[in-house]
């Protein structure tokens, strides 16, 4: 293996460097290494910080580059590059997208994990649906909703926080578990609060985008990012209102439309805008210039451009009623 790495390393760099990771922690699974060789190794190898975390079997886990275990409160970054390890979560406190390298670092590192996590503490108990049903519920007795909570793993005098998913409720106390597709995130309760967590969790759920060319934007709301906005959701359908027609106008008139004015309104100026497009700082302008003579105001002035956001979050409330 360490022949073939250097021989391919020659020829593709990348190539030769995944190879040796995958022999790295190979070698590491060979050797029953723990949980923290493995992190470590993760850590060297992407030369940033990794930490491993699973709330259900109350693991943490924090290596810097220099392999010195050095844990930090506070959540991950939703931007760093990260992996399922059943469910556990592997970082690296790293902003994505991930190189060849860093993917098979992940790949590997969260496989090794997922499996050492197994062999020394047991499977992790699958969520039970009717216990996450039930714990969300406000109109369940406290004891019902106490008792669902110790069924699920969660210590019933500690936080945690709801899930809104378009397949239901999940709950999660500490790091936020990995979730695909859309979700939106209430703020961390007392678990006898888990019901106002999860309303708000809805609420997100519905300011949160396809993430398609139709409706671009984040696919992941938390609710407390979201300020005075989460009172635009008790205002009922507001699709009727000119600036939201308006919007809807521009959309169709170009399948770039949409991500352009989501780009505008997310970012601080037009380059920045045509930077996160990767479009070209002129392309952008004359797009801009078409998109404002379809909108019918400008959106290069605060005014403009809050009045975009403001058509943006309606639109998307419209979409997922």
């Amino acid at each position: 293996m360490k022949d073939l790495a250097v021989r391919l390393a020659a020829l593709d760099a990348d190539a030769g460097a995944a190879l040796r990771v995958i022999a790295y922690f190979d070698s590491l699974m060979e050797s029953h290494a723990g949980l923290t060789a493995i992190v470590r190794g993760a850590a060297v190898l992407a030369d940033c910080p990794a930490r491993l975390v699973d709330e259900q079997r109350r693991v943490r886990l924090r290596v810097t580059q220099r392999g010195e275990s050095a844990w930090t409160d506070g959540p991950p970054d939703p931007a760093w590059l990260s992996a399922a390890a059943g469910p556990a979560t592997l970082t690296l406190e790293r902003p994505g997208p991930p190189g060849p390298v860093e993917a098979m670092i992940l790949e590997r590192a969260a496989g090794a994990a997922k499996a050492v996590l197994d062999r020394t503490r047991g499977r992790a108990p699958a969520a039970d649906p009717a216990s996450v049903e039930l714990v969300v519920d406000a109109s369940a007795p406290p004891d019902v909703r106490r008792q669902a909570a110790r069924r699920l793993g969660l210590d019933p005098a500690g936080k945690a926080a709801a899930v809104a998913l378009e397949t239901g409720p999940r709950v999660f106390a500490g790091t936020p578990p990995p979730v695909t597709g859309r979700a939106g995130i209430g703020p961390a309760v007392p678990v006898l609060d888990l019901p106002s967590s999860w309303t708000a969790a809805r609420v997100a759920l519905r300011f949160a985008a396809d993430g398609t060319d139709e409706d671009p934007g984040p696919t992941v709301v938390h609710h407390d990012d979201l300020g005075a906005l989460a009172l635009l959701a008790e205002l009922g359908d507001r699709s009727s209102l000119p600036d939201v027609r308006a919007l809807d106008h521009a959309a169709s008139a170009a399948p770039w439309m949409p991500a352009t004015l989501q780009a505008v309104a997310d970012t601080i100026s037009l380059r920045a805008a045509a930077t996160a497009l990767r479009v070209h700082h002129s392309t952008l302008q004359d797009r801009v210039a078409h998109a404002e003579h379809l909108l019918g105001w400008t959106v290069r002035d605060p005014h403009g451009r809050l009045r975009l956001q403001l058509a943006l979050a309606l639109r998307r409330l419209h979409r997922h009623p």
